[in-house]
Formats: C-alpha cells, sequence, structure tokens
C-alpha cells in the first residue's frame, strides 16, 4: 500500500533550483533511505514531505488517514549549557501539537506515554536527567522518542546519527529498524555503508532523484548521483565493498 505519493515536484530558492521534476512513492512499512551529496536537496525534499515548504511545481500526496501522520527528528539538535529541561520534559514537547489547551500541563496518562516513549528507544532510566547532561548518542534517541510519542505512522528523520560515535550510530540504526516494524521510516544518511544493512529502498538525491529498490543499487547510480566515482557497499550476510577500477591502474 502507497502512503506517500511525490508527483512532478520541484523546488526553488529565489534563482536556484534545489529540486527538479521528482517522481516517487513510499510504500507502507518502507524504510526508505534518503542519500546524496551536501547541497543536493535531501533537506528540502524532507521539508516538503513534511509540508514546511511548498514546491514550486508538482504536489505531495499523503495516501493515510491518521490524524498522527508524522514524527519528526530534526538534522541538528542543540542546548544551551544551562538548559534546565529534563529529558522526560523534551519527550512530552512531542505531544504539545495534540493537547487542545497546551498550556494546562500534561496529564497522568500523557507522562506515561512519555515513559513507554522512552522505555522503547532504552533509556527510560535517564528520564529525568538533564538534557545537557546527555551523550550525543543519549540525546539522538530521546529527539526519537519525542517524535514517536504521539505514535506516528510515518517517521522522517534528517541525519540523525550525524557527530555522534559509531556504536551509538549502530545503536540507533538497529533501533529504527525494531520501529519499522509497525511505522514507514524515511531517513537522509551520508552514510552509504548502511544502504545494504537497513535500507528497503534508496532515494538519491542531487537537484534530480533516483529512486531504487536496494537491490538495483549500483556504483554507476551513485557516481552519476555524487559526480564521482563511489565505492558501493554490496548486500548480503557480509556486507562487502566493491571498488572501482584506477583509472592508472587500469591504463598501466
Amino acid at each position: 500500500m502507497k502512503v506517500i505519493s511525490v508527483e512532478n515536484v520541484s523546488a526553488w530558492y529565489g534563482d536556484f533550483c534545489a529540486l527538479e521534476n521528482v517522481n516517487f512513492e513510499v510504500e507502507d512499512k518502507d524504510f526508505t533511505g534518503i542519500i546524496g551529496p551536501n547541497g543536493g536537496g535531501k533537506s528540502t525534499l524532507i521539508k516538503i514531505l513534511l509540508g514546511l515548504k511548498k514546491p514550486d511545481t508538482g504536489h505531495v500526496k499523503v495516501l493515510i488517514d491518521d490524524k498522527n501522520t508524522f514524527g519528526y527528528v530534526p538534522q541538528f539538535t542543540t542546548f544551551g549549557k544551562d538548559f534546565p529541561v529534563s529529558v522526560i520534559d523534551v519527550v512530552l514537547m512531542g505531544l504539545l501539537g495534540k493537547k487542545k489547551f497546551p498550556y494546562i500541563g500534561f496529564t497522568k496518562e500523557e507522562k506515561i506515554l512519555a515513559q513507554d516513549a522512552l522505555d522503547k528507544v532504552g533509556i527510560g532510566h535517564l528520564q529525568e536527567r538533564r538534557i545537557n547532561a546527555l551523550s550525543g548518542g543519549q540525546l539522538q534517541k530521546v529527539m526519537i522518542a519525542r517524535a514517536v510519542v504521539s505514535n506516528p505512522s510515518i517517521l522522517i528523520l534528517d541525519e540523525p546519527v550525524s557527530n555522534i560515535d559509531a556504536k551509538s550510530e549502530t545503536e540507533i540504526y538497529d533501533l529504527l529498524q525494531h520501529m519499522n516494524k509497525d511505522k514507514t521510516i524515511i531517513m537522509v544518511s551520508h552514510n552509504t555503508a548502511m544502504i545494504s544493512t537497513y535500507f528497503k529502498t534508496l532515494i538519491c538525491v542531487n537537484k534530480n532523484v533516483y529512486h531504487h529498490d536496494k537491490n538495483e543499487i549500483n556504483a554507476e547510480t551513485l557516481e552519476k548521483v555524487y559526480g564521482c566515482p563511489m565505492e558501493l557497499i554490496a548486500h548480503g550476510k557480509i556486507p562487502h565493498r566493491i571498488l572501482s577500477e584506477h583509472e592508472e591502474l587500469k591504463n598501466a
């Protein structure tokens, strides 16, 4: 079942074309990776999917009837050194948009939802800790908990594993893979090594969009998107690198 349909979408910032004639569909319970070079239009595409930016041409259809359609984890999360907020307070913020009277405070039931969300990402024991006392990986798990506390059907993440250590990155990918059992996930990633291990389908973005089943991705497509030779991470029980032969070796 299709949950999102993107049809003939283009987006401009003044005279700069960020996306041109983009077409693709996302299926229910898909785990879609979005990759591409910096400045290629990945974040613009995410904003359009979320309705934060209107396309200049074309349209996006969300094909599910759910008041909690989207959960969103942004690319950058920063807090002041002395920001006086606890982990559970941050997660509760994910319910503000659903409250009829957000200034009244949170109910016991809403606090239980926040605790459950933290338990699902494996950091329920940190609920009273101040947000500025967390590691990078712990902070990203808090932001994922905030995004899913309202039980959205589709979770969209914009490079959630940037600037964290490799162990935390793997933990977050594993967490998302588990959540994918009952949620559609769309994730911007800079790590092509994760293509075969986690993503079911792939959207390659560099102004234009190339949408592929994971099994169809190849080194030629990656080179077209990035504009330079790229290594391909092959899928299977043991992912492995396939490297293009260098020109100097071929001419030797």
